[in-house]
């Protein structure tokens, strides 16, 4: 969904337009409340106030959050996170991975993996705008969108920003969808990039 707004917004659709389609949701929000399962209700509380179920729904954040205390600026070193390889922490090799990460390597290695991913996703974006066809520029823009999405809202997660969701770190979570996904996204970028300089070589 979030690619597609971004992709519909660059062909050119009137600003006017997103507006309109964000009061209607706005004023629908009560509605799609009550269609939402239980378990996702409890999701969107405990992001609130993770507190409130501690034990169970609140579990995810809370634990998410002392071990990215316990990393410090340094980290405890690669293996020795006592948070993820004590089995405290849920899903570290999928959804948490970015958690245990920063336990293992600390704040330096935190920042020097979202540095990478900044690099990544400005890449994308400079293809996109050397592009000459639109489709080009609108996948390659889409596809980075879609990137700077996953990272965002897996990191925004771990660190209780955001609500737990399914969300896959790229690149580092265990997963073969995910990973095939991924890759298959980036071979496409790829392939515009050689457009582009087959281009300029004529």
């Amino acid at each position: 969904l979030f690619a597609g707004v971004v992709i519909i917004f660059l062909s050119g659709v009137q600003l006017w337009k997103f507006l309109v389609s964000g009061g209607i949701l706005c004023a629908s929000l009560p509605i799609l409340w009550y269609q939402l399962h239980e378990y996702q209700q409890k999701r969107i509380l405990v992001f609130l106030n993770p507190e409130l179920d501690p034990r169970h729904a609140g579990y995810h954040v809370t634990q998410s959050k002392i071990a990215l205390g316990s990393g410090g600026f340094w980290g405890k070193g690669f293996m020795e996170g006592t948070q993820s390889h004590l089995s405290f922490l849920p899903e570290k090799q999928t959804d948490f991975i970015f958690t245990m990460f920063c336990e293992e390597f600390g704040m330096v290695g935190a920042l020097f993996l979202l540095g990478l991913y900044a690099t990544l996703m400005i890449r994308f974006y400079l293809i996109a705008f050397a592009a000459r066809h639109t489709f080009t520029r609108l996948m390659s823009t889409g596809i980075g969108s879609l990137f700077f999405f996953y990272v965002f809202v897996n990191t925004g997660m771990v660190m209780g920003i955001l609500p737990v969701v399914g969300v896959p770190l790229p690149l580092m979570s265990y997963g073969g969808t995910s990973m095939l996904t991924v890759l298959f996204s980036i071979g496409l970028i790829l392939s515009a990039r050689t457009t582009i300089d087959n281009r300029f070589s004529r």
